[in-house]
């Protein structure tokens, strides 16, 4: 704001509002006014434009019209979900002060400021996904990254080298809020994301980080936690607390500790492969058709947003791994999970719920909930008591049952509690007996008003009578126009209406002011016996978040064993040796969508053969073939059973897909460009414990050079001896396998009938004998005519090719494709077909020869 908007010229009123908004300037301000949240000058427009609401212009400050657009404060929070999900940030200020008592304008203050990483209204959150706020530090040769899901007090820092790597967290992290320092440098990919904000750089230094995270956690040194040995992690977690504190304007008791996830005890999968295959979100945006979408099942929707972590974040330790198909096990022993999951969905999203106690936003009927929740954990107990399994014996212990507060909640909540705490009706009757005496004087203000009326009536012998109530002008008694000049003297005039006079006696004005004081009275006392229920919930905060993860585990864990047992998926078997053998393999989406049996198919890779060249028509399923690879190899790395027969694998450090591409419009890339920039990060990173899905490289450009760049990448993955899916449609590819004795070639089959092709879906040892490209085409309708056309042209290259290379069509093996480089002669060719032999001396011959040989070289 100008200085001219801040000066002495402007309204009261006006000058507060400009005293609080001075120190937002980004955010929009909800003012409160009444009954109503009010918009200002540009943050009116603003909102305007977002939320389709009126803009107004009322009154004057500073001699100009004040814009102006406002929300009815009951309804803020469906106007306050669709502004964060656009990714902008929120200022609450509420009146703080007494109307009745202030001079000048009433007292405000910011109480909270909602911004997409921050907010925990269960309106405003997707309860199957986590919401996290992120903050970035660093330059392109080493970054620090924090997350912090405020709903849940999950706090977690990391460090990593290169911007592939720092790309791929980001894709699998998808915060909803991003902090970076004010001189991060500009034009980067990180710009581009939604809801990046610039903090000073000051909030990310790494002594000041280290002092707010040891006073927020209660120790001297953060060794604990595992966390010495970070830097820039640990001044982006600093960054990240400074920001949850000034957001919320309150404790953080639910932050309990900082955990460090290191990049070497995960399967790395970078943000090209994450999209590729689909794992949470599908390539349009959605969740519909993903591998969480088939397998989430989960009763609670904290269960499913860990489930949605651990398919984004596959582990390599074995321990691990281990123990979770151990308790999937036990779980499909007599079918435990079938008495496990329906208890576990009375529990509902308790982790939310104590993050909400913790900022002290719970609403009451989270603490109905709470209540449920700890009313159903004996039953659960006694459900797990005669499970054999290790693991889930540790998840029960963790589980502990609250009988005290169990029963707390049970005498001071109301069955079906309202909404907010703000007009009453929370506690119960009996639970505390002063606010029962207050209630009772409200309650029976009925029955007396009824009395009254009687004796009235008897008193003064006037028919139109009758005693009530409105909030605006308190108790009355109403006489109709034709009766009220027979009033009593007794009677004092309170209101006159068109038909009727309203009166006010002494006895009644009594009854008014001990009525009404004890109705505020009770609201008072009610909402302070509320704080106390939450200060008590507190009390044992840390225990209750203890219960709520080890349910949300074992809520996963039921969900496997369950989708494992009506899916008939298989227990994969992890071994020493170096290998990725499966068998009767299926594509875990495609099997759930489709209609009909899906044909499956196996993988062998082992110490001798590391790569596998495919080849077939296209829709001929060598996508979903090397798709359901990478898949069944995810979910064994999560500790989950498989779609297949059976597996045996080596554990693996990376996943990689290069599948199809499209043009990076933002970042200037051609679709080719993006292909090479993903082949790149594969070559370069790619090792012999990594699986390497390749898919039609060298497409986008021209013949020769993406040949030639396919059959490079092929022999260096080769080399690598990475576990590597490589599909083509350069038959001339196949030949690798006899040079390179650690690849083979399959094929996906496929059979013509009356012209039309047959898809069979089959993997089988060997190349293909043909590509089928016209069959495809006129599968996808392309006009008959460009299809006869298009026979013409390939039975001409076919006889060009046949008449060069008489002898090497000859083979059963070699496939019926024009060969790429036979099509088109080679300018020795061309200069030896107009040569003359004769012509030549012995001696120039020998000159032209060795010419030749340094031309081919």
């Amino acid at each position: 704001m100008s200085r001219a908007e801040k000066s002495a010229s402007h309204t009261p009123m006006m000058q507060q509002y400009f005293g609080i908004k001075q120190h937002h300037p980004d955010q929009l301000l909800f003012y409160r006014m009444g009954d109503f949240y009010e918009l200002f000058y540009d943050d009116a427009k603003k909102a305007a434009r977002l939320l389709d609401i009126t803009l107004t212009a009322r009154g004057q400050s500073g001699g100009q019209p004040i814009p102006m657009a406002g929300i009815p404060f009951h309804a803020a929070e469906g106007y306050l979900a669709r502004l964060v999900k656009l990714g902008e940030s929120v200022v609450i200020c509420e009146q703080i002060g007494d109307p009745a008592t202030s001079k000048g304008p009433v007292e405000r203050q910011v109480v909270r400021i909602l911004t997409p990483g921050t907010v925990s209204d269960e309106a405003l959150l997707d309860e199957r996904r986590d919401n996290l706020l992120a903050a970035l530090v660093g330059s392109e040769r080493r970054f620090g990254l924090a997350t912090l899901d405020i709903n849940s007090g999950r706090f977690i820092a990391t460090e990593f080298a290169g911007w592939e790597t720092l790309l791929g967290e980001l894709e699998r992290l998808a915060p909803a809020e991003l902090l970076i320092p004010d001189d991060w440098e500009t034009d980067t990919p990180i710009e581009r994301r939604r809801a990046v904000r610039r903090r000073a750089p000051w909030e990310f230094d790494q002594g000041s980080a280290f002092k707010s995270l040891t006073q927020q956690f209660g120790t001297k040194d953060l060794v604990g936690f595992g966390c010495a040995d970070l830097t820039l992690g640990l001044a982006a977690a600093g960054a990240l607390l400074s920001y949850a504190k000034e957001t919320q304007r309150t404790a953080l008791p639910h932050l309990r500790g900082l955990v460090q996830e290191r990049f070497e005890d995960s399967v790395v999968i970078d943000s090209a492969s994450r999209r590729n295959l689909e794992i949470d979100c599908n390539l349009g945006g959605g969740r519909e058709n993903t591998l969480l979408d088939v397998l989430d099942h989960t009763a609670t929707a904290m269960g499913g947003r860990l489930l949605a972590r651990w398919l984004n974040r596959p582990l390599r330790d074995m321990a691990t791994l281990q123990a979770r198909q151990e308790s999937i096990a036990a779980l499909l022993d007599q079918h435990y999970h079938e008495d496990i999951h329906p208890l576990l969905k009375g529990i509902g999203d308790i982790e939310r719920i104590l993050a909400r106690v913790a900022l002290r936003s719970a609403r009451p009927r989270d603490l109905a909930r709470l209540r449920d929740a700890l009313g159903a954990l004996p039953g659960l107990q006694e459900a797990l008591r005669d499970l054999q399994s290790p693991h889930i014996g540790q998840l029960a212990g963790s589980i502990s049952t609250y009988p005290e507060l169990a029963e707390l909640l049970q005498r001071a909540v109301v069955d079906n509690p309202p909404a907010v705490i703000r007009d009453g009706g929370v506690i119960a009757a009996g639970y505390d007996a002063e606010l029962d005496d207050l209630q009772n004087i409200s309650e029976n203000a009925g029955q007396y008003l009824l009395d009254l009326e009687v004796r009235e009536r008897e008193r003064t012998g006037l028919s139109t009578l009758k005693v009530g109530y409105n909030r605006v002008h308190g108790y009355f008694i109403e006489l109709s126009r034709g009766q009220a000049e027979q009033a009593p003297a007794d009677y004092i005039r309170r209101q006159t209406l068109k038909g009727a006079e309203r009166f006010i006696t002494p006895e009644l004005k009594t009854f008014e002011d001990k009525a009404l004081s004890a109705r505020s009275r009770a609201l008072a006392r009610e909402k302070s016996l509320y704080d106390e229920l939450l200060d008590r919930l507190n009390a044992d905060l840390a225990q209750l978040q203890d219960t709520a993860a080890s349910l949300a585990e074992l809520d996963v864990l039921t969900n496997l064993a369950e989708r494992a047992a009506n899916l008939d998926y298989c227990r994969p078997q992890f071994v020493e040796n170096s290998q990725l053998i499966i068998h009767q393999g299926r594509h875990p989406v495609v099997e759930h969508v489709l209609d009909g049996p899906f044909v499956a198919n196996g993988v062998c890779l082992d110490a001798d053969i590391r790569m596998l060249v495919i080849t077939g028509p296209n829709m001929g399923g060598k996508s979903t073939y090397m798709r359901q690879t990478a898949l069944i190899a995810l979910l064994a790395h999560i500790g989950a059973y498989v779609p297949a027969g059976q597996v045996e694998l080596s554990l693996m450090d990376r996943i990689f897909t290069r599948i199809g591409s499209s043009d990076d419009l933002a970042g200037g890339r051609s679709t080719f460009m993006v292909e090479m920039s993903e082949t790149a990060n594969i070559l370069h990173n790619a090792t012999e414990a990594s699986l390497v899905l390749m898919d039609e490289v060298g497409r986008g450009t021209s013949t020769f050079d993406g040949l030639s760049l396919a059959w490079s990448a092929a022999e260096y993955l080769a080399r690598v001896r990475a576990f590597t899916l490589f599909a083509t449609h350069y038959f001339e590819l196949t030949g690798l396998a006899e040079t390179d004795p650690g690849v083979a070639n399959v094929h996906l089959n496929a059979t013509e009938h009356n012209d039309r092709i047959v898809f069979l879906h089959t993997v089988l040892a060997g190349p293909a004998s043909q590509s089928y490209g016209l069959q495809v085409a006129q599968l996808a309708g392309v006009p008959r005519p460009v299809i006869e056309r298009a026979r013409e042209h390939l039975s001409n290259l076919e006889r060009q090719s046949l008449s060069q290379q008489a002898a090497s069509v000859g083979s059963a093996n070699q496939p019926m494709q024009v060969d790429l480089f036979a099509s088109a002669t080679h300018p020795l060719v061309d200069e030896l077909q107009r040569l003359k032999p004769d012509d030549l001396s012995p001696r120039q011959a020998l000159d032209l020869l060795y010419k030749w040989k340094d031309q081919m070289l």
